[in-house]
């Protein structure tokens, strides 16, 4: 699972080995899916460089911990949009799509309402060791100014290297040049990270409950570029300590995007919570839990990582909520995975029999396909992950990637299953 404001890698598997017959791919295959549309798989480099100072890298924040800058310090906006400047000028003529700002929801809830994440905040009375912080303020403060800054990243773009421009040169008086400024032609968008929410049960406050988790998760961040602010649930359950959006500002951030990528990897039951906000929270604001089974039964079968059990079907309707609510933005999922323990004891050939992986991206594959035609507008899919990483609160005690990492032997490579399974499914 990558994380802020990490660069992104898309490759394609493309080595070519037998699969074993037991894993056909049956009627789906890259031909079940819109000409042109893309397959790949996403990386992070924090989660694939390395350690601090080996080979050339420096220090980042989560080789610290800290964080220099208050989370309200406008300038950070300025200069966010002085190093999207620089990247555009300097990589503009070969990368042509562009995400701001990864998983802003994971950075501030994670990082400011729980401290699980780099720079470690949250209120002490949640007892979790953090460095301090308020959980029920500063999380919607960092979102705010993540949404600006992608705002002012994109809009930069959008003026000044999207689109061919004419600029009148003064060279010498009182002649003038007209000049064409020449198109980069790409695109630029931010990821977003959803579950799927199911509701309890029929019963309408659980109902409820489930469309407000979505508009705490998805909506805190769709509804800002698509509609200039965000969710009126948002807004009546924060208050004022939700920030608001200057005219100018909502201006700015409605339509700020030619695409979104969006992260998809699990779905949770939402149970309605009307006396949980006790201590004002952005965990608790949402007045709603959620659960990973119900009457003793998980919503789908577990993963290594905690939070992530397997709901295929969350996907699809994932998607079609976006196209009805959002008027049908173009999409590209960015992440969809799943995660494994990192288990000594198995031999090599054990270790990358990923059955379960191969079946997991099945049957997503195959509802993806389902919402496609069903009028969602996706235009590509890539795995999290190419290879097994650095992940960021469980180190390396799980493995995502569908190539496997020997740590224990020069960190060398091999094909999973998985990555057998997708050269076939590609026709590589």
């Amino acid at each position: 699972m990558a994380l802020s404001l990490g660069l992104f890698l898309f490759v394609f598997v493309n080595q070519a080995t037998a699969l074993s017959p037991s894993f056909g791919i049956g009627t789906l295959s890259r031909t079940s899916f819109p000409q042109g549309f893309l397959f790949g798989t996403a990386s992070s480099s924090y989660q694939y460089e390395g350690a601090a100072f080996e080979g050339g890298r420096r220090p980042s924040i989560w080789d610290t911990f800290t964080h220099k800058y208050p989370a309200d310090h406008v300038s950070c906006r300025d200069d966010f949009r002085d190093f999207v400047d620089l990247c555009f000028t300097e990589f503009g003529d070969r990368v042509k799509h562009w995400i701001t700002v990864n998983e802003p929801r994971t950075y501030s809830y994670v990082g400011y309402a729980i401290g699980w994440f780099a720079p470690g905040r949250c209120s002490a009375w949640q007892q979790q060791n953090c460095t301090g912080g308020d959980s029920s303020i500063e999380p919607y403060l960092v979102g705010h100014n993540l949404l600006l800054a992608h705002a002012a990243a994109a809009k930069l773009y959008k003026e000044k290297y999207q689109v061919s421009r004419y600029r009148i040169l003064d060279l010498i008086l009182p002649r003038l040049c007209l000049c064409v400024q020449a198109s980069q032609k790409g695109k630029v968008g931010i990821t977003n990270i959803c579950h799927w929410m199911v509701p309890f049960s029929h019963a309408k406050h659980h109902r409820r409950a489930a469309q407000r988790s979505l508009d705490f998760m998805c909506g805190w961040f769709m509804d800002p570029i698509t509609k200039g602010d965000y969710p009126h649930s948002m807004r009546s359950l924060i208050g004022d300590r939700l920030p608001r959006f200057s005219k100018q500002q909502s201006k700015f951030l409605k339509g700020s995007f030619d695409f979104i990528g969006l992260n998809y990897y699990t779905a949770y039951y939402v149970a309605d919570a009307p006396n949980s906000n006790t201590n004002k929270s952005c965990t608790t604001d949402s007045l709603a839990r959620l659960l990973s089974e119900r009457n003793g039964i998980p919503i789908g079968p577990k993963a290594a990582s905690s939070w992530l059990n397997v709901y295929p079907r969350g996907i699809r309707d994932l998607l079609l909520y976006i196209k009805e609510k959002y008027n049908n933005p173009l999409i590209y999922i960015t992440e969809n995975g799943v995660d494994e323990v990192n288990n000594d004891t198995l031999t090599l050939k054990e270790a990358l029999a990923d059955d379960m992986r191969v079946e997991y991206h099945h049957h997503h594959l195959s509802f993806l396909s389902q919402a496609i035609k069903d009028g969602a507008n996706v235009r590509g899919y890539f795995a999290w992950s190419l290879m097994d990483n650095f992940e960021w609160f469980s180190g390396y005690t799980v493995r995502f990637g569908i190539i496997y990492i020997d740590y224990k032997n020069g960190l060398k490579r091999h094909r999973k299953l998985s990555a057998k399974w997708f050269k076939n499914f590609l026709n590589i």
